[in-house]
């Protein structure tokens, strides 16, 4: 059970930096491809179908590790508190501008709520680089050491260039030429690489810190039965809102 709950881990981790990853991506090319509102609005309506389904993954993520991995709750949260708070901040300020970038019609509400979500993306990018940074050494060293600050720079722009590859896909001409299918997922794969090779190197300690085995088994009955159907509306939602499908039709969050 050990090793089937480590695969679920990690193929949601990887799932959520490949999926969010071009959410984010999108938001941080706003000041660089929404030079006009008309433009803003149609990369923000571009990935509005995409943020709430893909935001379960990190739900996902979180509930698992703290169920499979339970002894890592005492090492990761306090050595990384002031980080996921400021993530957490970041977060709640990228979504409400999202929602709150249409409520009223003014140039300058639309131009704060439109730099929350540049700001919010940013650091969400940059805050994961420096949590594998702090993964990969254990929670042991500063937080603000020159490889995470590297590996945070990293990280942002890979999900850069996967948005842009995104908008490629589902704005075909808006964001230079047209992308298949094909150059997302290998966008989605590459953005979700510095993932993966962080899992690969830290098996064998999160194997050494499992839950004991009767809890993987109820946690099991419990959970992996939901796995079909947040699988099933992810292939509805991206069936249903592929390129030619709406990818204009709400200018923004309604």
């Amino acid at each position: 059970m050990e090793l089937i709950w480590f695969a679920v881990f990690a193929v949601l981790l990887a799932g959520y930096f490949a999926l969010e990853g071009f959410d984010l991506g999108v938001g941080l090319l706003l000041p660089v491809l929404g030079k006009k509102r008309d433009d803003r609005d149609r990369m923000v309506a571009a990935i509005a179908p995409y943020v709430l389904a893909n935001e379960v993954w990190l739900v996902a993520v979180a509930g698992t590790l703290f169920g499979v991995y339970p002894m890592l709750e005492g090492e990761l949260l306090p050595a990384l508190y002031p980080l996921v708070v400021a993530m957490l901040l970041a977060w709640i300020l990228r979504d409400a501008g999202l929602w709150f970038r249409r409520r009223t019609g003014g140039p300058r509400w639309r131009a704060f709520w439109d730099g929350m979500i540049v700001l919010g993306s940013l650091w969400l990018s940059f805050g994961w680089g420096l949590v594998l940074y702090a993964a990969a050494t254990g929670f042991s060293g500063p937080l603000m050491h020159p490889l995470g600050l590297l590996l945070g720079a990293a990280v942002t722009a890979l999900f850069a260039w996967h948005g842009r590859v995104f908008l490629g896909w589902r704005l075909p001409g808006f964001a230079g030429p047209a992308r298949t299918g094909k150059a997302l997922l290998i966008s989605a794969a590459v953005a979700a690489l510095p993932a993966l090779v962080l899992l690969g190197g830290a098996m064998p300690h999160l194997l050494d810190h499992s839950a004991p085995t009767a809890t993987l088994n109820v946690l099991g009955l419990m959970v992996l039965p939901f796995a079909p159907i947040m699988l099933g509306a992810q292939l509805w939602i991206w069936r249903t809102f592929r390129p030619g499908k709406g990818a204009d039709r709400n200018p923004s969050f309604f």
